[in-house]
């Protein structure tokens, strides 16, 4: 399925950075949320968008049966994700836009 270009916002660059900055862990969106202050209406179209790229896996957690908890979905970055999001990080570090963000140099590579 051929994809538009994902367009630069803060939304997406915060995401992205705080997704490469841990890249083997699972995120939840609550979590991603707090890290990037990103809205999660914007948080979730980002989320959608990157794993429909398969850019993110996702899941469910296993919850035990006393948690009495529905259970969250998580997402994981792909190598592939990890490569597109490092990229895009790179140019937004490049896009004065982004000049207040503090996109650390070993991400954006």
């Amino acid at each position: 399925m051929e994809h538009k270009p994902l367009r630069l916002t803060n939304a997406l660059v915060e995401v992205a950075a705080a997704l490469v900055e841990k890249h083997e862990e699972r995120h939840w969106g609550y979590e991603l949320a707090k890290r990037t202050n990103v809205k999660p209406n914007a948080l979730y179209g980002v989320l959608t968008r990157l794993h429909e790229r398969d850019w993110l896996s996702d899941g469910w957690e296993e919850v035990p049966a006393e948690e009495k908890r529905p259970p969250r979905r998580y997402y994981q970055v792909t190598p592939l994700g990890l490569a597109r999001l490092g990229a895009l990080l790179a140019q937004a570090s490049q896009d004065r836009r982004f000049a207040r963000l503090y996109l650390r140099p070993g991400i954006a590579q």
